[in-house]
C-alpha cells in the first residue's frame, strides 16, 4: 500500500508531538509542542478536517501566548554562597545525582578546595547549582555548573557568568577553566562565550573575565 504524502505529513505530525512530551524543559516542549501543532494544522486543513485545523492552529496560538510570557517577563535571579559541607547542597547533589553523572561524570566534590561554591535562585526557587576549586591565583576550574531541568534555557547561565562576572572578579578571579564531558554541556559552554584551547591532549575551555 502506497502512503500519500499527507499521511507522511500526519505521521510527522504525530511524531512531534509526541516527542514533545518528554521534554523536561517547559520551554522546550512548547517550541516542539507548537511546530507539532502546526504541521497538523496545515495537514487537517489539507485533508478537508476543519476540526483538526482549528484545534491545533488554537494549540499554536496557546503556546505562542505562553512562551511570549515566558520571555518577556522580568524574572528574579540571585546568589546564595553555600559551604561544601552545607547538609542542604549535599542532599541537593543526592537527589540529583543521576542528572548531575549524566552532564559531569566526572565531578567529585573536593570539600578541603572549595574556591566558590553558590547557589542559584530564579524567582526564589532552587534553580542550579555552581561549584569551583582555586587552581591559580586568578583562576578557578568550574568542575560544576548545573541546573535543574526546567530551568534550562541558558538564564542562568548569562545571569551568572555574564551579567555578574564581576562576582569573581571581585574575588581576584580572572578567569574560569572547564572541562566538557556531553555534547549538552559543550553547546552550553559555547553559548555563554567560553573558548577552546588544548591541554595535555584534552580540549579545555577558557573564559576570561573582564568588568
Amino acid at each position: 500500500m502506497q502512503i500519500s504524502w499527507l499521511e507522511w505529513v500526519g505521521y510527522l505530525a504525530s511524531l512531534i508531538v509526541m516527542s514533545s512530551m518528554l521534554m523536561s524543559s517547559i520551554i522546550r516542549l512548547r517550541w516542539i509542542n507548537m511546530t507539532g501543532a502546526a504541521i497538523f494544522c496545515f495537514y487537517g486543513f489539507m485533508i478537508s478536517a476543519p476540526p483538526v485545523g482549528f484545534l491545533n492552529g488554537f494549540i499554536v496560538i496557546i503556546n505562542i501566548y505562553h512562551l511570549s510570557k515566558i520571555y518577556l517577563r522580568k524574572e528574579y535571579f540571585t546568589m546564595l554562597e553555600i559551604t561544601t559541607g552545607d547538609r542542604f547542597f549535599l542532599n541537593f547533589l543526592q537527589y540529583y545525582d543521576r542528572e548531575i553523572k549524566k552532564l559531569f561524570p566526572s565531578f567529585r566534590l573536593d570539600e578541603k578546595n572549595p574556591g566558590v561554591s553558590i547557589f542559584i535562585l530564579r524567582n526564589m526557587s532552587l534553580a542550579g547549582v555552581f561549584f569551583a576549586r582555586k587552581i591559580s591565583k586568578d583562576t578557578l576550574q568550574v568542575d560544576l555548573d548545573f541546573v535543574i531541568p526546567e530551568y534550562r534555557d541558558f538564564k542562568l547561565g548569562n545571569f551568572l557568568l555574564n551579567d555578574n562576572c564581576h562576582y569573581f572578579l571581585q574575588k581576584g578571579f580572572t578567569r574560569l577553566v572547564t572541562f566538557s564531558e556531553s555534547d549538552e554541556h559543550t553547546r552550553y559552554l559555547r553559548k555563554m562565550k567560553f573558548n577552546t584551547m588544548e591541554e595535555n591532549g584534552k580540549v579545555m575551555f577558557v573564559k576570561e573575565l573582564s568588568p
